[in-house]
């Protein structure tokens, strides 16, 4: 599924978020409970089918300035989302053909053993969401690619992909990604 990112009046649009949100892990005082769930969500940048940045929370902004991680939540405590990713269109470099959006289970548990998650793309002035996956009761993976960003003839689109990888850290999702980019 692809979509022009677009206004309401068709004027493209210079800002998106990338957000996750998750609950922790619920544990009980007498018995203690399973290890916290550390989700990290990452923005993956490429130049055609080479990989030329990336923003997480080991990596806060791109290089460019186009993107910034707004901080690293370690255990999904809080409502609503709980780690946003920024992008100014506008400020990506005109090599930037792709940008891929993927969440990662940094601690190893698969997304059937995470509650509450979800991972969305929204308007960053208008806050509607463009799309939203739902991650939990999810497969067998520690991994999602949640969708990319590409540009043609300078018009962004977004393009939902919901495709579940095994990647713990961004570094282990570039090879899965390649498959994407095109």
């Amino acid at each position: 599924m692809f979509v022009t990112l677009r206004d309401d009046n068709g004027v493209g649009l210079d800002y998106v978020n990338m957000a996750l949100g998750w609950d922790p892990v619920r544990k009980n005082r007498w018995f203690g409970g399973g290890k916290d769930i550390d989700l990290n969500a990452a923005a993956l940048l490429f130049a055609d089918d080479n990989i030329v940045d990336v923003v997480y929370h080991e990596q806060l902004t791109s290089r460019d300035g186009s993107l910034r991680h707004l901080g690293d939540s370690t255990t999904g405590e809080g409502d609503g989302d709980n780690e946003i990713i920024t992008v100014d269109l506008t400020r990506l470099t005109p090599e930037v053909t792709t940008v891929f959006f993927i969440v990662t289970c940094y601690t190893g548990q698969t997304f059937e053993q995470i509650e509450n998650a979800f991972c969305r793309v929204v308007d960053g002035v208008s806050g509607a969401e463009i799309a939203r996956y739902d991650l939990t009761g999810g497969g067998s993976y520690t991994g999602l690619v949640m969708g990319k960003l590409t540009r043609s003839d300078n018009v962004w689109q977004f393009d939902a992909i919901g495709e579940g990888i095994r990647a713990q850290h961004p570094a282990e999702a570039v090879a899965q990604l390649k498959t994407f980019v095109r």
